[in-house]
Order: structure tokens, then sequence, then C-alpha cells
């Protein structure tokens, strides 16, 4: 009896000490994963998450852990040099390694008594390297006759490209991504993108941070830096960007986001295309503008704006956005002359086939000098999508007075101002606009030399159908880009037809 006592105390024992340890595992429903990087994610080695992960690009190994709503976009992630490994037990990546086939191996010594083999490798090898030259030749050859016949027959409702030298970032796109209609990178290659980029100057600040010009792979990159109290406006831009299919001209070229640790601090980091021509705002500084210019510069800023406020329902959806804070120092300017709009930190996202509206949660509102009278006086219907619209149309004309201000017609112009800089101070309070828009129902002043030229009284008259109290009375984007487009046609015509004349 005494031995059978004995026996069930030591089992007892024995399971308590197991649930004990299948507890402690457990605690908190995570599992316990290997962590070896750098992203200050590991504690002691390990951290817990919902499913382990392991990689390795281009030689460089990490592990660690995340959670299950990045699943899909973590573990489904292909392309040459990279591997990744997800599983669901604890330390299941501890030693994961990469397939043979990944990384390179030595080829055994060739038998020496077989060296016709050699021959016939190194024959069939120099055949199949002159046929894939042979076929990217094709390729080439090709693709240029098509480029040039569809800008034979391009729609004159779209906007004409002219020739310019702004950077392309084909190198980067096209190692990492096989869809020309993506949004960005891989999450996991922008963060391993990101630690490589080198800082190289500050060209911009504000409220809501820094923006750097960086290198990366020989490429100019800009590097936008949030401070931690805009940390909101990141994860919305951030979410918007990898969720979302904004590959446009007129929209910034969006390349990666990670959240990095600097000098013991949080960095909050979105990596763009760079324009070293700077923000709109900017150039209409020091620079001003032929007619022509002015016309395709509100142009190619309605086509970003079109491109925004239009769903796409196909097999990359895209949903209806409406931007919130349009003004001249959230457009850059491309080297072409052309505008890509920017900052998305307040962007409004809808789906009319999902049916959801999706407003965020920044408590960030957009520039006062800038708001539309409904959002003033606090009657815009924020239940209604196409409300948001509205606001971004009024703006719309309050950034081509702007350009328009800095056209030189019958060799006048006017220097640089900001909406409304004769009626309210440089920093206007809510009340001080609400006065001026609402309750005088004031509008920018228009120069007379406007009126002069076709161009600019065409834009005078698109201005005035964006500036109505009534919100549903203004011109929509694409109303307001199939009106320049024609005007942009027109102007090419008589051009053309003036130099057949001479």
């Amino acid at each position: 009896m005494g031995s059978s006592a004995l026996l069930t105390v030591v089992l007892g024992g024995a399971l308590l000490w197991i649930s004990v340890i299948h507890a402690d595992s457990e605690d908190d429903g995570k599992l316990l994963c290997t962590c070896e990087n750098e992203k200050g994610t590991c504690m002691n080695g390990t951290c817990r998450g919902d499913v382990c992960f392991y990689t390795w690009v281009h030689g460089r190994e990490e592990r660690g852990c995340f959670p299950n709503r990045v699943y899909r976009e973590q573990c489904y992630t292909s392309f040459e040099h990279f591997f990744v490994h997800c599983c669901r037990k604890n330390q299941c990546n501890a030693f994961t390694t990469p397939p043979p086939d990944i990384i390179a191996v030595t080829t055994k010594s060739p038998e020496p008594n077989r060296p016709e083999l050699w021959i016939t490798v190194s024959l069939l090898l120099l055949i199949l390297i002159a046929s894939v030259c042979g076929l990217v030749l094709f390729l080439r050859f090709r693709r240029a006759h098509c480029r040039l016949k569809d800008a034979e027959d391009h729609d004159v409702t779209m906007l004409k490209v002219p020739n310019g030298e702004d950077p392309t970032y084909g190198d980067i796109f096209d190692e990492f991504c096989t869809s020309g209609s993506g949004t960005g990178l891989p999450y996991l290659v922008q963060r391993t993108m990101a630690r490589q980029i080198s800082l190289v100057e500050c060209v911009g600040k504000g409220r809501y941070g820094e923006v750097w010009r960086g290198t990366w792979m020989g490429e100019s990159v800009a590097v936008k830096i949030f401070s931690s109290r805009d940390e909101q406006s990141w994860f919305r831009e951030t979410e918007i960007y990898n969720t979302v299919q904004l590959r446009h001209d007129n929209i910034l070229g969006f390349i990666a986001s990670d959240m990095t640790s600097k000098n013991s601090s949080t960095q909050l980091w979105l990596v763009t295309h760079f324009h070293e021509l700077g923000s709109l705002y900017d150039f209409l500084q020091y620079s001003s503008l032929e007619p022509e210019s002015c016309l395709r510069m509100c142009l190619s800023v309605a086509c970003g704006l079109v491109h925004l406020h239009t769903e796409i329902v196909s097999s990359q959806e895209k949903p209806a956005i409406a931007h919130r804070d349009l003004k001249s120092r959230n457009i850059l300017v491309k080297r072409n002359g052309q505008c890509c709009i920017a900052d998305l930190g307040l962007a409004v996202i809808h789906s009319q086939s999902h049916d959801y509206l999706d407003v965020g949660n920044n408590p960030r509102v957009g520039t006062k000098r800038y708001m539309a009278p409904e959002v003033l006086d606090e009657t815009i219907r924020m239940d209604i999508f196409e409300s948001y619209k509205q606001t971004d149309i009024w703006a719309l004309g309050l950034v081509f007075w702007e350009i328009t201000r800095r056209t030189i017609v019958n060799g006048i112009v006017e220097e640089y101002r900001p909406p409304f800089f004769d009626l309210v101070p440089l920093d206007p309070s809510f009340e001080e606009m609400k006065k001026v828009v609402c309750v005088d129902q004031q509008r920018p002043s228009l120069h007379n030399r406007l009126h002069s030229h076709p161009i600019l009284s065409a834009i005078v008259k698109i201005m005035k159908e964006c500036w109505y109290q009534s919100p549903q009375a203004r011109l929509t984007a694409l109303r307001v880009r199939k009106t320049l487009s024609k005007l942009d046609h027109d102007s090419d015509f008589s051009i053309e037809k003036l130099k057949r004349d001479v």
C-alpha cells in the first residue's frame, strides 16, 4: 500500500507540473516564438504572437512573430532571393532554414572522364542566353512600337504627359513586385529596405514632422518622418497605401512604410518617390507660368483627384477616396510640369459595392484656410461620402486660384499669396474663416487680366463653379477634368493650326 500511495503522489505531482507549464505557455493564448531581429520586438530571444515566422532575404535571416490580421499578407509573399516560413506551434521557427534551391550551393567537381557533358551544357547555356537576349530585344521593340501607337491614338479626355525627366523607380519595383498596379512592396520587404535608406538632407518641416531626401539603391527617395503626436496620420496613410490600388501618375508614389527606433525614440517613416521641385506652394513662390503650363498643371491635379474620387470595381478593387486636406502644400510638382497629390492622412474611404464608409479616427482636422462653408458652419453631412468629395472640390478651386495668380497674361503676373490673404491673418482661426466664408460669403478676388485670355477665363469659370455656397451645386472632379481636357485639346489644335498657317 505504501508504494501505491507513493506512486500516486509522484504521478499527481508530474501532472500538476505539466499543467503549470502548459498554463504558463498559454497564459495569454499567444504562441511563444524564437525571436532574432533588430526591430526591438524581442525579449530574451523570444516574442509572443499568433504566428511564428522565419524569413531569409538575400542571406539575411530574421525570426519573430506577428498577429493573425497580417497572416496572408506576410506568409504568402514570394519573390526571388526571398523565403518565408510561417507556423503555429511554440518555437516552431527556432531551427527553420531556407531550402537548398533558394541559396547558392557549391556544385560538385565534374568527373574527369566526362568532358563531353560540360561541352553540351555550355552549348545549351549559350543557346539559352542568345534566345533570352533575342526575346528581350523583341519585347523592347514591341513595347516601344505599342507606346508610339498609343501616343498617336491617345484619347483627348485623358491627361497628356509632356516629355520630362522624372526619376523612375522601375528597378525597385521590378525586383520586388510582379503587378504594375500594386501599391507598395510586400510588408516584410518594406521593413528591410527602410533600414537600408541613408538620410541625406532635410527638405521640409511642419507640424506633422520632417521630410528628408534619402538614397536607396542609387535612387533618391523621400522619407516623411512623422512626429509622435501625428501618429494617426501615419497609420492612416500606411493603411490606405497598403490596401488600396493607388498607382497613378498624379498621386504621390508610395514605396514603403516602417516604424523604427532611433536614439531610444520611435520614428514613423513613410517612404515615397522624391520630387526635387518640392510642393506646389514652394514652387509658386519663385516660379511664374505661361497659360498653357497653368492649364496642364491644373489638369494634372484634377486627374489625380478624379482617380481618388472614383471607385474601381474589378479583380483589383479600389474604393472611392476623399482627400479632406487638399491644398498647395499637399501637392508636389514633378519635373515635367505636372503635379501629384500627397498626404492622405485625413482621407475618407467609401465602397458602394461593399456598402461601407470609413472616416478613420484621426483627431486632426483639415487646414482652416481651405475649409468649405459647410465644414466651417458645421452643417456637413458626415454620414454621406459625397459631402467629403464636395469639400475637396471647394479646395480644388482655391488651388486653381493660387496657380492662376502666378500665370503671366499680357506681361502681368501677381505675387504668390494664399487664398483669402487680404481677408484673414496669416494663421486664421476657425471663427475668422467662418465669418469670411459663411457669413459674408466672400470669395478670392480675381484679377481683370485673367478674363482677357481664353484659357484663363475658362479656368476662372471653373473656379467660380467650385465655390458655390451649396455643396450640391458644385462641379464634380470628373466634370472639371473633362472641361480642362477639352480646353487642352483645343489649345493644342490652335497652336498646330497657327504653325500650319505660318
